[in-house]
């Protein structure tokens, strides 16, 4: 039975990057934004469903990311249509995942957990965060946003104290190596109460 971790966190707080390093200490690793990438491909489980929706979604057999964010962004509230089709195939790719591991440790990258209720399903949460100046620096430093559009992701997500006080374990992502040397001890802790158990 493996023990299942929650990873979570906004925007620019350093998750995927965290997320590599539990993979790296042998951790079995779920990604709800690469699930989202699988289900919008072609032959995708979202794109019969969506385009029976929202036809102008799909381009060339796949859910175009770019044109369902269009059409979001003409009516704000299609954003839950689309989300009662995506987020059940969501789950059941989810489950799919933790029936098929043989892992110790699944750690579920769940960007929007405690919004949409994934704690539920999980033993344990580790939120990674950042001093506010410094997620904004790496998210505009990408250059794939303005402040602007910055903002309104941050304002639309959970607060980082919010999150981070609901979490078990708070991984702090200021260099690369104080988040290892912490992903490690997050490890050790999970694999010595198995061990315990």
């Amino acid at each position: 039975m493996s023990f299942v971790l929650a990873l979570t966190g906004s925007i620019g707080m350093g998750k995927s990057t965290t997320a590599q390093m539990f993979a790296d200490e042998g951790c079995a690793l779920w990604d709800a934004d690469a699930a989202v990438h699988r289900l919008y491909a072609a032959g995708g489980a979202a794109v019969d469903p969506v385009a029976a929706v929202f036809p102008d979604a799909v381009v060339a057999g796949a859910v175009s990311r770019d044109r369902l964010r269009n059409i979001i962004s003409a009516d704000p509230t299609v954003l839950k249509q689309i989300e009662e089709i995506v987020h059940p195939l969501v789950a059941a790719d989810r489950q799919s995942f933790l029936e098929n591991t043989t892992a110790d440790i699944v750690v579920l990258d769940i960007p929007l957990l405690f919004e949409t209720g994934g704690e539920r399903i999980a033993d344990a949460v580790a939120c990674v965060t950042v001093p506010h100046k410094i997620q904004e620096k790496r998210v505009l430093d990408r250059g794939t946003m303005t402040a602007e559009q910055f903002h309104q992701i941050r304002n639309k997500q959970m607060p980082n104290d919010e999150k981070c006080a609901r979490s078990d374990f708070v991984i702090v992502t200021d260099t690369v190596e104080h988040a290892r040397a912490q992903v490690q001890n997050v490890v050790k802790q999970i694999r010595g109460r198995a061990a315990d158990a």
